[in-house]
């Protein structure tokens, strides 16, 4: 994939590897190109049953904005596209300029966000080239990837845990200056040192979906797997859920993983996953997982293959699938979820949860330290992308459009001041000891 180099001076030496005297001595533009929604065009898909999100995603120029003292300007080589983006193309469940609304009343910091265009995306790797008065750690020519949890380092919840900050933010969906552009504005504290192994596009790909696995499985907060647990996991060639099967088997767990295809199948198994299960196969009709008897049906096929009920079902497809989770999840068992891209509203028979004593955790993103340590794992080679397509900054409501429609697997990444793919790599021994065919096993 390449795309039409820019004439921006600073994004040229990014591309030459400038260093950082280098970086700060060219000026910082004042307009670039982003992907970004237009709140005048809110209600467009009103009444329409395919909302397609190639209609409310323009690509163009837009202001630079203030830097506070905070904060760093990144130069974007690529970003990934997260269904979060396919909500706020869609406008839906509210459209997200609602968010930038409410984050400009808290003074002239959020106030630069509400702005009548939002530039979108949660996930970016690129170049530091400019910081604020407050940034300690970080300088111009660092490579970074970026946490999209926005959190207030002066809001006391967040030093138990940022996501439970009552002020924490999905960057790029409920703030403005995203990744999906040449350059984005993030907080010091959302900076990752970049895996060296990895390419722009590939570094890009990980953070919002291995982080949220991590933490909905590893961390503290979620649901503590341990060596041995049985893990069921929904849509395992998912973006989700290609990084859960990876972190089950990476801790000694067992995963059982869920396809919807053959071809997702063998994909899943050559990640190194025995059990698979193609839930086509399971006669369910055209009611698929919502059939009153898909919970026992779903559990047979489990118990065949690995002998016993799963301890922890990774859930984040909702309403077609939340019940059979609930039933199938052995006694003293944990569902636990992140999300409902069928649907919000879940059905579920209340006797199998309270009777055999299950219990349901909800997980919302990862914080700080969770993405960190998801990215260690990255760059020690134990976690590997999963990115399948690439597109050109240009056609990023083509790659959005991909997501949208469940047309890939894996990660759909964006080059957005990279010129071509393959750039980027600063290990190249510790590349070519992992080997191409695992890092491109979703690229086949």
């Amino acid at each position: 994939m390449v795309q039409p180099a820019s004439s921006d001076a600073l994004l040229d030496a990014v591309r030459a590897g400038a260093d950082g005297r280098q970086l700060q001595d060219c000026p910082l533009p004042t307009r670039f190109r982003a992907a970004h929604l237009r709140k005048d065009e809110v209600g467009i898909f009103e009444g329409q049953t395919d909302k397609d999100v190639r209609r409310s995603i323009h690509v163009g120029e837009v202001e630079m904005p203030e830097l506070a003292p905070d904060e760093c300007v990144v130069a974007v080589m690529a970003a990934a596209i997260n269904f979060n983006t396919v909500w706020s193309a869609i406008f839906e469940p509210v459209p997200t300029f609602a968010f930038l609304e409410k984050f400009g009343r808290q003074g002239w910091y959020g106030a630069r966000h509400d702005l009548p265009y939002h530039i979108l995306g949660s996930d970016a790797s690129g170049v530091v080239v400019r910081t604020g008065a407050g940034v300690k750690k970080w300088k111009p020519g660092d490579r970074v990837v970026v946490s999209p949890a926005y959190v207030d380092e002066e809001d006391h919840g967040s030093y138990d845990d940022g996501m439970m900050s009552e002020t924490q933010l999905a960057w790029g969906f409920e703030t403005n200056f995203g990744a999906l552009a040449e350059y984005c504005v993030v907080k010091a504290n959302q900076l990752i040192r970049k895996p060296g192994h990895l390419t722009w596009e590939e570094a890009a790909s990980n953070t919002l979906c291995a982080a949220t696995a991590y933490r909905m499985l590893v961390g503290s907060h979620g649901a503590r797997m341990k060596q041995g647990d049985i893990v069921l996991v929904w849509g395992a060639t998912g973006g989700l859920g290609s990084y859960a099967t990876q972190l089950v088997k990476n801790g000694g767990g067992i995963p059982v993983a869920v396809v919807s295809s053959e071809e997702k199948a063998e994909l899943v198994r050559a990640q190194g996953c025995e059990h698979v299960i193609n839930r086509t196969e399971l006669d369910l009709g055209e009611q698929g997982m919502r059939h009153p008897k898909a919970g026992r049906i779903l559990g047979e096929a489990i118990r065949r293959r690995v002998g016993e009920d799963p301890g922890i079902v990774f859930e984040y497809l909702g309403r077609e699938t939340f019940g059979a989770s609930v039933y199938v999840a052995k006694r003293g068992g944990k569902v636990v979820t992140c999300g409902s891209s069928t649907g919000y509203r879940h059905e579920y028979d209340n006797r199998f949860l309270w009777m055999r004593l299950k219990s349901i955790i909800g997980s919302h993103g990862f914080n700080y330290a969770e993405a960190v340590e998801t990215n260690r794992l990255i760059a020690l080679g134990m976690i590997h992308p999963t990115l399948s397509t690439v597109f050109p900054l240009d056609q990023t409501g083509e790659a959005t459009r991909a997501v949208q429609t469940n047309q890939h697997v894996g990660k759909v990444a964006v080059l957005c001041a990279a010129d071509k793919e393959g750039q980027g790599v600063d290990d190249p021994a510790l590349r070519e000891r992992i080997g191409e065919e695992r890092l491109n096993l979703y690229r086949r």
